[in-house]
């Protein structure tokens, strides 16, 4: 295992940070807190993004309360190692986009010496684990799952329903397509269908 050097000559030691939820509840909110923290600490950061996700931004990470972070927008998780060779701090939003090539791209830049910090849904709007997601909260030293509101009762929300007709897997949308439900609204809405 590789083990980078810090500016005391000590080797510093690499982990992964998973940040995860539904649909609209504050999972890029958080990874943006992290990665200001960690600027204010003086750390070389860089926060990437799937090129797919062009929501808000072609480039920039933005969270729904329009704070943002440039990033830099890649293909494929293996892109990821050839850019943040020289950050001490990585940053991936949306990451249930990525392929499982993500895994072993996060636990690489672990071994390397670097804070790995990854945001996005660990269900898809079938209430099925996403993507790299659920092997990444395995592997992570650290995870933490945050909620949104239930759009219909107010209980706290962990599901991504989809209000649009369509059976793709990865439809991008905001508030016009997906509204964060509770477990007993999201069964409910699941079983009129």
């Amino acid at each position: 295992m590789f083990l980078e050097k810090d500016n005391n000559n000590s080797e510093r030691t690499g982990w992964i940070e998973v940040v995860c939820g539904s649909m609209f509840s504050g999972k890029t909110e958080e990874l943006l807190r992290r990665l200001t923290r960690a600027r204010i600490a003086k750390q070389k950061v860089e926060v990437f993004k799937p090129t797919v996700d062009t929501r808000y931004d072609e480039e920039d990470v933005v969270s729904h309360d329009d704070k943002k972070s440039a990033s830099i927008p890649v293909e494929n998780a293996s892109q990821i190692l050839f850019y943040a060779e020289e950050f001490e701090v990585v940053g991936i939003d949306e990451a249930q986009f990525f392929g499982d090539e993500l895994v072993s791209v996060c636990n690489e830049l672990a071994d390397r010496g670097k804070r790995v910090i990854v945001a996005g849904l660990d269900m898809d709007y079938q209430g099925k684990p996403f993507g790299p997601i659920p092997q990444l909260m395995a592997t992570a030293e650290y995870v933490t799952k945050v909620h949104a509101i239930c759009m219909r009762c107010g209980n706290l929300a962990n599901y991504s329903h989809r209000t649009v007709k369509d059976d793709k897997l990865v439809v991008l949308g905001e508030t016009d397509a997906y509204e964060p439900l509770c477990r007993k609204c999201f069964l409910e809405m699941r079983n009129k269908k």
